[in-house]
């Protein structure tokens, strides 16, 4: 459907300031479900009732996405930051970003033509900083102030059947749950819709989700590495474009739970819905945590090229059909 996706990744969400994100989220959905609630932690979860009795399902998508945060005000005027979230300096510089509400600044470094031999070399962020045109401190306090967020500054586009934005690792998760709630889905189970914070931080949000509700399962819907770079062996590649949701079997801290898996391989052979195995194990999900807590979770995910940078891409029949087999999943009646 695509209705919300556009919005959400031109939000700023980096962790632990998901305000504007969770307030969109939830004035597009309150009429859509049963129940709407935002937790001390700021993850919002919608309940949609089931119809009959059925299992209590979960479904998580993160909010947040990597940002900066500013760390000092210079002398010269221009500002100093360090990352939140995993993000590799070498993707980052010459990158437009906005500082606090409004403030539009470019992250700098060294030109060039003055590295001599070094220029291959991978940046510190302490050799990073972000102009806005300041010209002194005094100037630039005027409009900044340290402890303000930075995220990217990137305008949402679709090509064909590809994506092109910034902050898809989640909100592409976020817009495939807003998308089953908009499609009024009924099932038997009662479904959980968790909107959660400050993943990319640590996969804080579930742990406080799961002392309120006690969920039998969790889905974390996320967005993963693809890989299918012309330049990388193919036998390194975690996911590929265009050939279906990823399902994990094995991450970072998790192996997933079994049945959860299979049924969810199951249901996507049942119904021809094109799907793939994440076939590296690196990165994490929000499924760890919900396991640690004693929920048996599961993770599909949206393959995605060059996520936690300012510019990341999808398939469009990926997240369709992302969103056809959750609706399938959320329809059996054996778990």
């Amino acid at each position: 459907m695509l209705k919300y996706l556009k919005d959400l990744t031109e939000l700023a969400g980096p962790s632990g300031n998901e305000d504007n994100v969770r307030e969109y989220i939830k004035e597009k959905i309150s009429s859509k479900v049963d129940e709407v609630i935002t937790d001390r932690m700021g993850n919002l979860i919608a309940l949609k009732k089931g119809k009959g009795s059925g299992k209590k399902i979960l479904l998580d998508a993160h909010m947040d996405e990597v940002g900066f945060l500013i760390t000092n005000i210079n002398e010269d005027g221009t500002l100093s930051f360090a990352p939140v979230g995993g993000v590799d300096t070498r993707v980052v510089i010459g990158k437009k970003v906005k500082v606090g509400k409004d403030v539009i600044g470019i992250i700098g470094y060294k030109a060039i033509h003055l590295q001599r031999d070094g220029y291959l070399s991978t940046p510190k962020y302490s050799e990073l900083k972000i102009d806005i045109g300041a010209k002194s401190k005094a100037e630039a306090e005027k409009l900044v102030k340290i402890g303000d967020y930075v995220s990217f500054v990137t305008s949402y586009e679709e090509r064909g059947d590809y994506i092109i934005a910034k902050a898809l690792d989640d909100r592409c998760g976020c817009s495939v749950l807003m998308d089953l709630i908009e499609e009024g889905i009924e099932t038997d189970h009662d479904v959980y819709f968790a909107f959660t914070v400050q993943e990319e931080t640590g996969l804080r949000g579930p742990a406080i989700i799961a002392e309120q509700f006690k969920v039998d399962i969790a889905i974390a819907v996320e967005t993963t590495t693809s890989g299918d770079d012309p330049e990388l062996e193919r036998q390194l590649w975690s996911t590929h474009l265009g050939d279906g949701p990823a399902i994990t079997f094995m991450h970072s801290g998790y192996v997933v739970n079994q049945t959860i898996f299979e049924k969810l391989v199951e249901t996507a052979k049942q119904n021809n819905i094109p799907f793939q195995y994440k076939m590296r194990t690196v990165g994490g999900t929000n499924a760890r945590r919900y396991a640690l807590t004693g929920i048996p979770a599961g993770v599909v995910s949206v393959p995605a090229r060059y996520i936690h940078s300012p510019v990341s891409i999808i398939n469009k029949k990926d997240y369709e059909h992302t969103l056809a087999l959750l609706r399938e999943f959320l329809r059996r009646n054996d778990f």
